[in-house]
């Protein structure tokens, strides 16, 4: 089978890496891919939002099986772009269409899916430029500190935490008023401060039945000890120490089932990544956001560790039996530590040549934010590389995902030295 993976993040490179490893996998692509891609599959010069030019690659390479790394073309739907087409209806698509892909296109989509589905999360409220003087009101009512969520797509970087009112009060109206997330804060949601500790949970479905698959810590900040700007994430841990038999049960029980029978119940048909993510607010579980991929850097060290034919898996969501597939996961801690590019998350250079990389071959290495010219690899985004490693427990793993980064540099270099700390 040939088959297409979408994206050109460390996300996708996992992906990539992993469904080479299947024997049911003939020739592997990726659109539009990464220097690391290039090393397991065909790099096909295709933007991710390109639906016709992506079309033209299905057809042409006779691509029976397609999925979708990043969330902006399921929010924008590529699914339903395949379902409408007659020829491209046949082939399979591992990500759900617009309407599900809603639950992160809009987090006021997705809060009133949690309130309709009795789904625990925080109080909010949903204001737009007309309703801004009752933003501010309701902002008064609330205690410090003060959430602020962009509606929609924000390459992440559309939750705001602050301390102080008229800071927030400031902050919605820049936001409502002056566009500062663009299109996507046309609509802010305010939401209470949960206090607690995060974690990412993953389910693969094919809206029927689901597999969850591991979970994982992922460390968002910029800065040691959690401080400084928001990222895309700086690196993650899998499985998560604190997550204990009786709390997966809690996660199961009140969100996981709640989730997929909410889907069904609406109507919204849903085939591929549900990535629900967590915070543990004394020993409950609560949902602060929905994705409809998986996440990143959390991919790099989720995929390693199941066992089964991610291709199979992928398969069976297409034809609708992942019901008749028990997951297989390594009971080793993988923990990946991300390198991203000088000035990251703000602005930052480009092509800076990356060294090191051949004297860590045998060592696990996705590739986020890079190019290939010639015979050299140069970054080409704020995140850059992921190094994962294995180990029995997350000290062990971690250790070794830092002595292999040591290893390669780059202008610029710059990762956290603290992934862990708190576990």
């Amino acid at each position: 089978m040939n088959v297409l993976v979408i994206g050109a993040g460390g996300r996708e490179h996992t992906l990539c890496w992993k469904l080479k490893q299947s024997k049911n996998c003939d020739t592997l692509f990726a659109a539009p891919g990464n220097a690391g891609t290039a090393n397991c599959a065909i790099n096909l010069a295709i933007e991710c939002n390109d639906f016709e030019g992506i079309k033209e690659a299905v057809i042409s390479y006779n691509i029976r099986l397609v999925i979708v790394g990043p969330e902006e073309p399921l929010v924008n739907g590529i699914h339903d772009f395949f379902l409408n087409d007659n020829y491209l209806a046949k082939v399979g698509v591992i990500g759900p269409e617009k309407l599900a892909a809603t639950l992160e296109g809009s987090k006021a989509f997705a809060k009133e899916f949690m309130t309709r589905h009795n789904i625990p999360t925080a109080a909010y409220a949903e204001f737009t430029s007309e309703t801004i003087l009752e933003g501010e009101l309701f902002l008064e009512k609330n205690t410090s500190p003060y959430v602020l969520k962009a509606d929609g797509l924000a390459a992440g970087k559309g939750v705001l935490i602050i301390e102080d009112l008229e800071t927030a009060k400031l902050e919605l109206r820049k936001m409502l008023l002056e566009n500062k997330f663009g299109a996507a804060s046309s609509k802010v949601v305010i939401e209470e401060f949960l206090e607690g500790i995060e974690l990412s949970c993953f389910i693969l479905t094919d809206g029927t039945s689901y597999l969850t698959l591991p979970m994982a810590k992922d460390y968002k900040r910029i800065g040691e000890g959690d401080k400084g700007l928001n990222t895309g994430g700086m690196g993650a841990v899998s499985p998560v120490p604190f997550v204990t038999e009786e709390f997966k049960e809690k996660i199961e029980k009140r969100i996981i089932k709640p989730t997929i029978e909410g889907l069904k119940k609406d109507r919204i048909p849903y085939k591929g990544f549900v990535f629900i993510g967590l915070i543990k607010v004394g020993e409950d579980p609560k949902v602060i956001e929905y994705n409809v991929r998986l996440g990143d850097p959390e991919t790099e060290v989720v995929i390693p560790r199941i066992k089964n034919d991610l291709l199979a898996l992928f398969q069976a969501v297409h034809e609708e039996r992942l019901g008749e597939i028990s997951l297989e996961i390594d009971s080793s801690t993988a923990a990946t530590i991300v390198a991203v590019s000088a000035g990251y998350p703000e602005a930052y250079e480009k092509e800076k040549e990356i060294s090191g990389l051949d004297q860590v071959k045998d060592k696990i290495i996705f590739h986020a934010g890079t190019i290939k010219k010639g015979n050299k690899v140069l970054t080409y985004g704020g995140r850059v590389l992921a190094v994962t490693s294995f180990g029995d427990e997350p000290k062990e793993a971690i250790r070794k995902s830092y002595e292999t980064l040591n290893k390669i540099s780059f202008k610029g270099i710059n990762f956290r030295k603290d992934i862990g700390f708190d576990l």
